[in-house]
Formats: C-alpha cells, structure tokens, sequence
C-alpha cells in the first residue's frame, strides 16, 4: 500500500487541511515533511514545519534543529522551531525521560499548530515503530487496546506512515536524494525500545520476512474489534448508568469484555484490570458487598451498583425545633416543621406529613431506623416492623439507613415515603403539625 493509498483509507487528510509536519531531521521525519510536501497540490494540504529540540545531547540536537530550518528555508516551507529541558522537566515532575520528552514536545507541537494556523499535526511514525509498540505492550502484558499498536489517528494527531516499513522509508529517501541527520541514541540499548528494534524484530523478521507488514494487518484488525467493543460498551452505558448506578444483573449480562469496558467509562479509563475485575466480582454476589477503587468505593447493594456513593451511615437524630427548617445528614436533606392551627384540606405527600398536634406525646426526633422500630399505618390495618416494611419495598441497606423516620416519646409516628402513624392522623379543622423533608442542592440530582 502506498502513503497515499493509507492516507486516503485512513481518512487522515483532507482537501483544504493545514497540515504541521513534526520533524526531527531523522530519515522517518525527513521523508514525511518531503512526501507531503511534493503531494501537497495533489492532497489539497498546506504544508508546515515544527522542530523540537529535547536538549539531550547538547549542541548535537541543536545542529539537528538548524539542519531541519535550513531545509525547510531552501524548500520554501514555514517552520517553526522550540526547545525544553527534558532532564530537568523529568526530575520536577517525578517522570521518566522518555515521558517528559513525549510531554514537552507534544506541548510544543501543540502550541506550533495555533501559532502557524494548522489544524492537523503529522507524525513520522512508520511500521517498525508499530510494532515495536505492540511487542512492548505484549512484555507488559497489555490488554487489547495495547496490542492495537499506534492508531494512524488520534484527535488531530495523523501518522500518515505508519503503514511504511523503515526500510521502505530509507529507499525512498535514497532515490530522492533526501539527506537526514542521525541521532546517536538510537545506537543505545539503554531505552527498552532500543533493545526491542535492535534484538528481537532482527529475530522475528527473520522468521517472517513480512514480519512489519503482518503486524500492520494485526493491529488494524484489532482496532477493529476493540472498536466494536467500545461500542457496545457505551450502548450499555447510555442505556443502563443512571444517578450513579449501574443495574448489576445488566452489567452480568453482558460479554465480559464488554462489561469490562463499561466500567471503564464510569471509572475512567485509567481503571486497574484488577480494579475492574474486584467491581466486576461484586456485582456477581446477592449479599452486600463494597469493592474500593482508585479515588472511588464502589457498592453493590440489591442488585444495583453504586459508584461513589457513601457508605450506609445512619442518619444523626436531630430533635425538631417546631417552627423552624433544620439540615440533616451533612446538608444534603432538610426538615421543615411548623404548626397550623386550624388544618383545611390535608394534602399528604410522600415527603410532606401532618400530625394532629394533641397525639403527639412530647418532642418529635427525626432518626434513622433502630432495632424494633413498628409502625401501624394508617390505611394498612396491620402493625408491621420496618424491615419487613423496608423489605417489602426492596430498599437496599443505603436506602433503609438513609431513610428518615419520625418518632416522639412513645415511638414511630411516621416514615418518610411511607406514610403517617393510624395514631396521629388529623382530621380538618385539627390543629395540626407539618413536617415537610427535601432535598436540598448538595444532593446534586434535585
């Protein structure tokens, strides 16, 4: 396949796009900046130039710079040149030399881009480069989305060569006469990727003399299944993630890899295997069970997944002040209490409660549920403990914690959603006590 063939197949370029070549002054890099540019009318691309120096080997990478100005200038092609300190950006940031130097030139490219008006940044990674990415992926035992190697686009980032073999890079520099300049740390096997270009691709390509192209076609087809993937995954999280919660018969349901992904995209993507697998095996339990994750406690509780919701603390009794609207648990709930004299037409609500004011047998206390708690309520002609009641309403443990209960000196008068002790209902014309419980905006899903 040919660069523009994989150009074109890829969907990398298009007519009108201002394209930033990021060079270095390598063969890989050289062959980029000149391909595009000789293909510049044909693609319908303007063609740009940014150069970064790391600063890792002194005046050599500077000479390497000037060589790539000097280049474009006899060209007639824009460039743009920049500098940072890899060494010391690596050691105030507690990073490896090979992160600072992707960090701080991406940076830079960045910043080039906006200053040239380009809106697209054109690498010179090449094949070898592909699949160096996946055997090093592989050693770590990367899952699928490591063994897809270098994908030819992300964002606004293009590898228009990434179908291109080195060798191939080299001879079409040769028969264009293309000079380049040579860094000497790619002689080195202190890098990992070194070790990997200069031992073991020798042995495989010895193996498979098409051993480049074969992991061309490799990782395209897996982009192509962890697409798929990820696809299903987000039909699964549009559908099912709500508030927070994530059914886990549904999550059960799904292939794993699929749920794997879906928790993914709740958690984020920087979601440990074991992370996921440790959600994973407590959505699988019927008991209640928590699995704690990076920045996150995640519970299952009756069969729905809570992500980062607290844990099932039990409300802190409040005495009512009559009269006046108190916060409780942490703000995220008010309760509303006030006397009307003479009570029209009562309208009940799941959160709004009427007491006849002479039933009530001393100060009225808002709790969670205790040990023994009954309550006959009105209309049910039956006396039932509140967890069987809970039970019956198939309230998971967060819920029957977080639950607020009304009871005075001689016990339940009210449960919130529930309803009113048959002892304390008022009639009209009674005087009577309202109690109205919201949310406030701390809940953040009023």
């Amino acid at each position: 396949m040919t660069i523009i063939d994989f150009i074109k197949e890829n969907v990398l370029l298009s007519p009108g796009d201002r394209v930033l070549c990021a060079v270095s002054g390598g063969a890989d890099s050289m062959c980029l900046l000149h391909y595009l540019s000789e293909n510049a009318q044909k693609l319908g691309i303007t063609v740009r130039a940014a150069s970064f120096d790391h600063m890792l080997r002194g005046e050599a990478s500077a000479s390497d710079c000037r060589f790539v100005a000097e280049w474009c200038a006899r060209h007639g092609i824009q460039c743009l040149a920049g500098s940072g300190d890899v060494r010391a950006f690596a050691k105030s940031g507690g990073l490896s030399e090979e992160e600072a130097a992707r960090s701080l030139r991406y940076g830079f490219l960045n910043d080039a881009a906006k200053t040239l008006g380009c809106n697209v940044i054109a690498t010179a990674h090449n094949a070898n480069d592909n699949a160096e990415t996946l055997l090093l992926n592989l050693t770590r035992g990367g899952g699928l989305k490591g063994l897809c190697g270098i994908p030819p686009r992300r964002g606004n980032i293009v590898r228009p060569l990434l179908g291109t073999t080195r060798r191939e890079i080299e001879e079409y520099n040769a028969s264009h006469g293309i000079g380049y300049v040579s860094d000497i740390t790619n002689e080195s096997d202190d890098y990992t990727r070194n070790v990997i270009r200069h031992h073991v691709t020798p042995v495989l390509e010895g193996i498979n003399p098409a051993f480049f192209e074969a992991c061309a076609r490799t990782t395209r087809l897996l982009r192509e299944d962890e697409e798929c993937l990820n696809a299903m995954a987000q039909n699964a999280y549009d559908e099912h993630y709500k508030s927070g919660t994530f059914p886990a018969a549904e999550l059960m349901s799904l292939p794993k890899p699929v749920a794997m992904r879906a928790l993914r995209l709740i958690c984020g993507r920087a979601l440990s295997s074991a992370h996921a697998q440790a959600v994973y095996d407590i959505a699988s339990s019927p008991e209640l069970k928590c699995a704690d994750i990076s920045g996150m406690r995640v519970t299952c509780d009756r069969g729905l997944l809570y992500f980062g919701r607290e844990d099932c603390c039990a409300i802190e009794p409040i005495k009512l002040d009559i009269g006046s609207v108190q916060p409780f648990c942490g703000g995220k709930f008010e309760v509303k209490s006030e006397i009307i004299d003479s009570c029209g037409k009562i309208f009940e609500s799941f959160n709004i409660l009427y007491f006849n004011y002479d039933s009530i047998c001393g100060s009225i206390s808002l709790t969670s549920r205790m040990q023994g708690d009954r309550i006959r309520l009105y209309g049910r002609g039956c006396t039932k403990s509140l967890k069987d009641l809970f039970s019956e309403a198939k309230l998971g443990s967060i819920e029957r914690a977080q639950t607020p209960v009304l009871r005075d000196e001689k016990g339940v008068i009210a449960v919130c959603g529930f309803g009113v002790a048959e002892r304390c209902i008022p009639r009209p014309g009674d005087r009577v006590i309202r109690v109205t419980i919201n949310k406030t905006k701390l809940t953040g899903d009023n």
